[in-house]
């Protein structure tokens, strides 16, 4: 069975089915519809997740010993097991089989893959799985379904506009649903419920200011501290809302706190990169804030952000804005050195 991510939702409401396949040819589509299935997953008890990710020298028997062993905590669970490349191999690719003739009992089971050619598509395996459970494909609309699209996603948040600005907003954001889910984003930030006028969503799209608040999260995360300081003043003399710029900020700490919990599992680097969101320009920036940001500090730095955002609504005595210059010079400093363990402690080791 085959099914386009957009018709997930009313899949569904009809019944969860034991093995789902997300084909992401669009990365926020795929992430989006993942999602889905773990919360209609959860919803239906499946208390227990088993997450697997296919990588060098993955051991394909610890597949089926997932399948087989019973769950600790719940009558029923979910098992994702993830393929980064596209490419199982040989014995993945019979272990796929085998998985789509027999799904796991009492356990909900994806497979999450991202765009793959056409071979791959013609393969006995993907066959399998298309044949055995419910495929999802997670592919970017074409331009002339952007428009509606982007006026569904205003929908989720009560806010409609008329074609012509749809129109505008999909010029600006086509072949990038990541930027289109930000821009629609920001317009809830920035605007209530509602029909929003033109220039309401020109101003808010194409950011006259000099400096863009969805540009400082990544920029902090960076290290780039002398630029982290001149945008947080900047925006702070045009008004900028601070709850829009704490959006930013708070996604990419939260992201990088999740990248770095798949490290602490055992994950690969590969992984904690996808998790980060690490595509394109974002790659370099990523990979810098992983050497310098671990778990702690960035868990330290969304408690921060709750205080700041606490203070913007008047719940705290502080400036929100100095209190935000305190968090991005945190988060951008270099690591503290490691404390190298006295002679003593080292003698103990050795001897």
């Amino acid at each position: 069975m085959k099914i386009a991510s957009g018709d997930l939702e009313s899949h569904l409401a009809r019944g969860l089915r034991p093995l789902y396949v997300v084909l992401a040819e669009d990365v926020l589509l795929g992430e989006e519809a993942l999602s889905l299935l773990r919360a209609r997953a959860r919803a239906e008890g499946c208390a227990e997740r088993v997450v697997l990710t296919v990588e060098g020298g993955f051991d394909w028997e610890s597949l089926a010993a997932a399948g087989r062993s019973m769950s600790l905590f719940a009558s029923r669970r979910l098992l994702e097991l993830r393929i980064p490349n596209g490419r199982p191999g040989r014995e993945g690719a019979r272990r796929l089989q085998e998985l789509a003739a027999h799904p796991p009992e009492d356990t909900v089971t994806l497979v999450a893959l991202p765009a793959i050619d056409w071979r791959a598509r013609k393969s006995a395996w993907m066959s399998a799985l298309e044949g055995g459970g419910v495929l999802v494909e997670a592919r970017t609309p074409a331009r002339e379904a952007l428009p509606g699209w982007l006026a569904a996603r205003l929908a989720r948040n009560g806010q409609q506009t008329d074609p012509q600005t749809l129109e505008f907003l999909a010029d600006r954001v086509e072949g990038n649903l990541m930027a289109a889910a930000q821009e629609v984003e920001k317009l809830a930030l920035a605007w209530p419920a509602g029909r929003l006028s033109a220039e309401q969503v020109r101003g808010a799209v194409l950011d006259v200011s000099r400096h863009d608040p969805s540009a400082l999260g990544l920029a902090l995360i960076a290290g780039e501290r002398e630029r982290v300081v001149r945008m947080i003043d900047g925006l702070r003399a045009e008004g900028a809302p601070l709850p829009l710029v704490m959006w930013g900020v708070a996604q990419e700490l939260r992201r990088i706190a999740a990248a770095q919990e798949v490290l602490a599992r055992g994950g690969g680097h590969a992984a904690a990169m996808r998790e980060a969101a690490a595509f394109r320009e974002r790659e370099a920036p990523v990979r810098r804030a992983l050497e310098r940001i671990d778990l702690r500090r960035a868990r330290r730095g969304l408690r921060m952000a709750a205080e700041i955002d606490r203070a913007a609504k008047g719940l705290g005595r502080r400036d929100p804005w100095v209190l935000l210059t305190e968090l991005a010079l945190r988060m951008s400093a270099a690591p503290a050195p490691r404390r190298n363990p006295s002679p003593a402690r080292r003698g103990d080791e050795t001897g």
